[in-house]
């Protein structure tokens, strides 16, 4: 498969398509109300900030809105991700920018500006990490070096599990939430039951529609949340297959040393989806020392080919 073609064919997810739909904002507002303990009706109230068509830092927001003076960012994981609050950060600074832009603030002048408070939400729903925990907070101040900072600066990703069985009151109050936990959950079931994964998927649509979860959602557009599926299926077999040959790739180092920089390297390249960046390392022992340094792995004078 070309990766690049996947990173620029790269479709929503079914999350992004539920909550994301500026057409359709109820449902946004009603997981917005679920976690704020809320009840907005007025779904025009609502202004999705979502930077469309843009990644930046390597990251593409998935879902942001400003409603009664709060700007909230709301991101969908399948993996466990300690940078979280990294990146929630940088991408909360590039919708302030949008927010002075568009309300044509001026930053140069001698009055306070007032600005909406920032809320960072993770909805975590992947099968290795957080098999106990249904909400972690995750700050910023872990990553400084100085811990005297962690009393003076923070910023904070609230990370959910929104697996099924999971939050159990937040998801008796958004029922749209609970229902894509389980869609997902029905999706795995049949995946892991047949070989031919493509096929399961569309019989997984198939059965939700039938035992009523998000049945209007699929029946409406049934061919085009299968082919989102299909390509979100495909790229996390991708990262699988990346991940491997990183690890291989380490392993024909012939040292320790060379797989550590190995797993490294392609976790930070997947992180920021340089996939073309990432076949090169796995193919050339230089290329891959140039990007260990690029990121801060420190060899400590041992080199990757193992002389």
């Amino acid at each position: 498969m070309n990766t690049a073609n996947v990173a620029r064919n790269y479709k929503d997810r079914l999350f992004v398509r539920l909550f994301g739909d500026k057409e359709n904002k109820k449902n946004l507002l009603s997981l917005y109300n679920a976690l704020n303990g809320t009840e907005y009706t007025d779904e025009t109230a609502l202004d999705i900030t979502t930077i469309e068509g843009v990644v930046y830092m390597g990251m593409k927001n998935d879902v942001s809105c400003i409603l009664d003076n709060t700007m909230a960012l709301y991101e969908h994981q399948s993996s466990y991700n300690p940078n979280m609050p990294l990146r929630g950060f940088l991408y909360a600074g590039k919708l302030y920018d949008k927010y002075v832009v568009t309300q044509d603030i001026s930053i140069y002048g001698d009055t306070l500006i007032a600005l909406p408070t920032p809320q960072y939400y993770v909805f975590y729903n992947g099968t290795d990490e957080m098999k106990t925990e249904d909400r972690i907070e995750l700050r910023l101040s872990d990553a400084f070096g100085d811990p005297t900072a962690k009393e003076r600066y923070e910023w904070t990703a609230i990370m959910l599990n929104i697996n099924c069985g999971r939050n159990r009151e937040l998801m008796k109050k958004c029922s749209l939430l609970r229902e894509y936990s389980m869609c997902v959950d029905t999706i795995r079931e049949f995946t892991k039951m047949e070989k031919d994964w493509k096929n399961a998927i569309r019989k997984a649509v198939d059965e939700c529609i039938q035992r009523g979860i998000l049945a209007d959602f699929l029946r409406n557009n049934k061919a085009e949340v299968v082919d989102m599926l299909l390509t979100e299926y495909d790229e996390q077999k991708l990262l699988e297959q990346y991940r491997r040959r990183g690890y291989e790739a380490g392993t024909k180092n012939g040292c320790a040393i060379g797989i550590k920089m190995s797993q490294f390297v392609t976790e930070k390249l997947l992180e920021a989806k340089r996939y073309e960046d990432l076949e090169r390392a796995v193919k050339d022992p230089i290329v891959l020392r140039t990007f260990a340094e690029e990121f801060g792995f420190e060899t400590e004078n041992q080199s990757v080919d193992g002389e």
